[in-house]
């Protein structure tokens, strides 16, 4: 199983990459984790990743991509993995279609957290007073400025994944069980 989450800061991929993790067995793959265990070992990519950043710089999309193609290829991936966070960018989903064609690998789904950004900010806003503002980027305008981000570069490859036919929309407004019940629902019709 090879899944896309898809949503806004904020919307419960993290929570529901935890969740299909346990259920189905697969590996949470998340860019910044994979970019530092790269540079910690030293790998070609890595070491470009790191020179990059060591400049302050963004890294650029064929790195990344690099990076997940690396990691994809590993043996606890075989069984299936989860990407949260990844892509981000429409250059980025289609130089990762083509990686995993190459290896005769194809996406289960891409599954949209739907949350509109006024119930995002409630979420941010009650999370802080929760936590006592635990979290350097729990604050409404922080929040504001991922969002507009998020609707910038990464929303457009809602379009790109509706048009392969595996997107699929979830109510991420949703109770936390609610939403991971349909995201199950999804996944078993698509591997079906």
């Amino acid at each position: 199983m090879r899944v896309i989450l898809l949503g806004p800061p904020g919307s419960g991929k993290g929570t529901q990459a935890v969740r299909l993790v346990k259920k189905y067995d697969i590996v949470q793959l998340s860019t910044g984790d994979m970019l530092r265990a790269a540079v910690a070992a030293g790998t070609d990519v890595g070491l470009k990743a790191k020179a990059i950043m060591d400049r302050g710089e963004l890294v650029p999309d064929e790195v990344v991509v690099g990076i997940i193609a690396e990691r994809v290829a590993e043996k606890d991936c075989e069984n299936g993995f989860i990407l949260d966070g990844f892509p981000r960018t429409f250059n980025q989903a289609a130089s990762f279609d083509e990686l995993i064609g190459e290896r005769g690998m194809k996406l289960t789904a891409a599954v949209s957290l739907e949350v509109p950004d006024e119930v995002l900010l409630g979420r941010i806003e009650k999370r802080a007073r929760e936590t006592g503002g635990a979290r350097a980027d729990d604050n409404a305008e922080t929040l504001k400025k991922r969002l507009g981000v998020y609707h910038a570069q990464t929303e457009p490859l809602i379009g790109y994944y509706r048009d392969q036919g595996i997107l699929r929309a979830v109510d991420g407004t949703q109770d936390p069980d609610a939403v991971e019940s349909d995201i199950e629902k999804i996944l078993e019709a698509a591997a079906a």
